[in-house]
């Protein structure tokens, strides 16, 4: 049986595993995942895939474990696995030390120079390059670090949103390739940082890691109150229309629409992805776009891939569909190759449910291409996958039957 279908079992084992353990019956499991005991049982024979992160992140939290624990992130993909991996355990000893006195020989660098970082990892970030991401973090903590020890004043305060910044850049990497403990040691120092900087806009951009971290806990309605308190803090910015209140207030509304998509709200919804749009037309009034030091991916399109992707959240591949339809293309082609790799998932997985398999594993193909790293390491990438190569296995056993039949060769 090939791997990756395995894996699909391998899963269901897990969920079986950890049940029992809790001294649950699957009838126990399914009401409290709003399920029968029968969807239960072929989950955990691998016969129905988890293909939406709510329903992973429902299960985990039904079970009382990380939704890692039963997908087995993160997955070994080849080799470049291990190293991202040692430049993970760099960055978590220097979060870790974080109260210390730094490690850095030599001057650090002025805040001002330190923040043209931002955008080399800006690059890397839009390519999805997550292991190069956290290949060059580790030298930038330490310097950042030691110039919140050396500097004083504004100075001081913007190291430490630098250094912030460097936490957020480092959650969203180790989020998609599926480290946990990095991810939640990331965002506690993000917040950390973002309280010393003094900026409230920084602190809006931190809580935003606090919110995504969340998602995995099934904590939506949570989610929902921090965005609304984060969002709080950069109101009155965003009323004035200063340029980057806008960026980062249009940002936070868009995770608001994915914690609300996956609590299943789709009026809240709407009005998220509303205010997102809101936002997003008016930074496009603006005569030119200021430089941003917080590494956002704020845009109409980004609102767009958001408009299409939260149908799918919610299970509507229909108007998913629709709206990739009507959307304008030449703006989703014009976007970061990681929102593209997202965008190509989506869509792969609103063809499955479709039954549509030739258009998903085009899509999927897509996404492969835009976003290797991102999709390789996304589960639900491999759940689609999972799904197609089940449904084409089904389909020849089925091909082969009827030609028995037809050969009289079915006694």
């Amino acid at each position: 049986m090939p791997a990756v279908l395995e894996e699909q079992e391998e899963i269901g084992g897990r969920i079986r595993r950890r049940r029992l353990a809790m001294g649950l019956t699957q009838s126990d499991l399914g009401t409290a995942l709003g399920h029968s005991q029968g969807w239960v049982s072929k989950v955990e024979k691998g016969l129905i895939e988890l293909d939406r992160a709510a329903v992973i992140s429902r299960m985990a939290s039904a079970l009382h474990c990380h939704p890692n624990d039963l997908i087995r992130r993160p997955y070994e993909t080849d080799s470049s696995a291990s190293r991202w991996q040692q430049h993970a355990h760099l960055i978590s000893r220097e979060l870790r030390r974080y109260d210390l006195p730094p490690v850095f020989e030599g001057t650090p660098r002025p805040a001002a120079e330190l923040w043209q970082e931002t955008v080399r990892l800006g690059r890397l970030r839009d390519a999805a390059a997550h292991s190069a991401v956290l290949a060059v973090i580790p030298d930038l903590l330490r310097e950042t670090r030691a110039l919140t020890e050396t500097a004083d004043g504004h100075e001081r305060e913007q190291a430490w949103g630098m250094y912030a910044v460097l936490c957020k850049c480092t959650h969203t990497a180790a989020r998609d390739l599926g480290h946990a403990e990095l991810t939640a040691l990331a965002c506690e120092r993000a917040v950390w940082a973002a309280d010393l900087s003094g900026d409230p806009l920084m602190r809006t951009v931190a809580a935003g890691t606090r919110v995504s971290s969340m998602w995995s806990a099934d904590d939506y309605a949570d989610a929902l109150a921090l965005s609304d308190q984060s969002l709080s803090w950069t109101q009155d910015a965003y009323e004035a229309r200063d340029p980057m209140a806008l960026r980062v207030w249009g940002a936070a509304q868009l995770r608001a629409a994915v914690s609300a998509a996956r609590a299943g709200q789709r009026d809240e919804t709407q009005t998220r992805l509303g205010y997102a749009r809101e936002a997003a037309d008016r930074m496009d009034a603006l005569p030119s776009q200021p430089f941003d030091p917080y590494s956002l991916n704020f845009s109409s399109g980004n609102v767009t891939l958001h408009e299409i992707a939260m149908d799918v959240e919610m299970g509507d591949h229909v108007g998913a569909l629709e709206k990739n339809r009507t959307a304008d293309q030449a703006q989703i082609a014009a976007m970061p190759n990681s929102r593209r790799g997202h965008h190509h998932m989506d869509l792969a997985r609103a063809y499955m449910w479709e039954n549509r398999r030739d258009k998903a594993f085009e899509e999927l193909t897509k996404a492969e291409k835009a976003a290797k790293e991102l999709v390789t390491n996304h589960p639900m990438a491999r759940a689609t996958l999972r799904k197609i190569l089940h449904a084409e296995r089904t389909a020849t056993r089925e091909a082969q039957r009827s030609m028995a039949t037809r050969f009289h060769l079915d006694a």
